[in-house]
């Protein structure tokens, strides 16, 4: 069970858990556009259309609703990563593969990465320490497929942990302007985006075979 749900959830009725998701839906907009410390439950209780005690009805507490929104989008990001890891392929081609994935959820949840991006440090004790560890596991994923690329020759010699915060910043913060139904698609920023970057820290073929 993750540290975002309550005890008992996997207890709930369908109808219930579709309520609490949309709780977290709003409250994730909510939140994107007044910060976490300055939305108070009233705020949240308007966004929702339920008095207070049906909000913690289903929410437990303003912390746990946060990390609802921390949950939703580690769980989006990690299926990504795994679908990619199943799907094999170069260094280079694993590395396009997670950029897509990850501007998909970027794309479709852009209120939710700016809330998991910003307000992390709003959580406390034990269940800050996992989200700490579930966001460094996603981290290690991007820096073992740079490691492959070196060791294969297909990346430059090239230091996996700040390459791969390299790559997470030109990802994460597409939040500010990659807005569902506008402009560009996630994969209209997912080529580009790779091209630029494996032209970056690519080897050409003379190097590789030199």
């Amino acid at each position: 069970m993750s540290p975002a749900r309550g005890r008992d959830e996997s207890q709930r009725s369908p109808k219930w858990r579709g309520r609490r998701e949309a709780i977290v839906d709003t409250s994730a907009r909510l939140f994107a556009r007044r910060g976490y410390h300055a939305t108070g439950i009233a705020e949240l209780c308007e966004a929702n259309d339920l008095g207070k005690g049906a909000l913690y009805h289903y929410i437990g507490s303003k912390e746990d609703l946060l990390a609802a929104i921390q949950d939703k989008v580690l769980e989006e990001v990690m299926a990504g990563a795994e679908r990619v890891e199943h799907a094999g392929g170069a260094p280079s081609e694993q590395l396009a593969m997670l950029g897509q994935e990850l501007l998909e959820v970027v794309h479709r949840l852009p209120d939710h990465v700016r809330v998991f991006l910003h307000e992390l440090p709003a959580l406390s004790g034990a269940r800050a320490t996992q989200f700490d560890e579930r966001r460094r596991a996603y981290e290690e994923r991007i820096e073992a497929v740079l490691r492959a690329g070196v060791r294969s020759g297909e990346f430059r010699d090239l230091d996996p942990w700040l390459t791969a915060r390299a790559w997470l910043g030109m990802h994460n913060y597409t939040y500010l302007w990659l807005q569902s139904g506008g402009r560009l698609t996630a994969q209209d920023v997912a080529t580009p985006f790779s091209e630029i970057f494996l032209a970056g820290i690519g080897r050409s073929a003379g190097e590789r075979t030199g």
